[in-house]
């Protein structure tokens, strides 16, 4: 029996060599929203990353600015550090 992940942690890596970590609650919500809102958005505009579980809590980046993404799951709660 596999175990199914609790989130997946989505590590944005930017053009000026800083990284951030932002949780989805599945994978198919990270991909909608790589869809929907970053490949689909001009690349210099702002668009809103949700950093949390947490409504109205966002990280604000230039689609142009992420250089690489690494999906993680996370299956346990020690995972969430």
């Amino acid at each position: 029996m596999s175990a199914s992940p609790r989130r997946y942690a989505v590590h944005l890596h930017m053009s000026g060599g800083q990284s951030e970590t932002v949780m989805f609650p599945t994978l198919q919500a990270f991909q909608q929203w790589y869809g929907e809102v970053l490949t689909a958005s001009a690349p210099d505009t702002f668009v809103n990353v949700p950093i949390s579980d947490l409504d109205g809590e966002y990280l604000v980046v230039r689609p142009s600015a992420v250089v690489g993404i690494r999906v993680e799951p996370r299956f346990n709660a020690l995972d969430d550090a």
